[in-house]
């Protein structure tokens, strides 16, 4: 299984020039990406924390469910 693109990837909460906070996403073999804006710091930290369970929960190996058919149907 090939790992989620943000996997392995590092945040860092900045402070924009107009004002706010963004947070810049650094992926490897990419370049970092500013997400904005945010009014607060703690709203930057809490869409971190969103954003990486987000990417944990999508890294999780699915089930595939298949519906029997009797050899009968077919």
């Amino acid at each position: 299984m090939k790992p989620h693109p943000y996997a392995e990837a590092t945040y860092q909460i900045i402070r924009l020039d107009t004002g706010g906070f963004g947070v810049r996403v650094s992926v490897p073999a990419a370049n970092p990406t500013t997400v904005s804006r945010f009014d607060t710091e703690a709203a930057a930290d809490a869409w971190i924390a969103s954003h990486k369970s987000r990417v944990e929960t999508q890294s999780q190996p699915r089930t595939v469910f298949r519906r029997h058919t009797p050899s009968s149907a077919r």
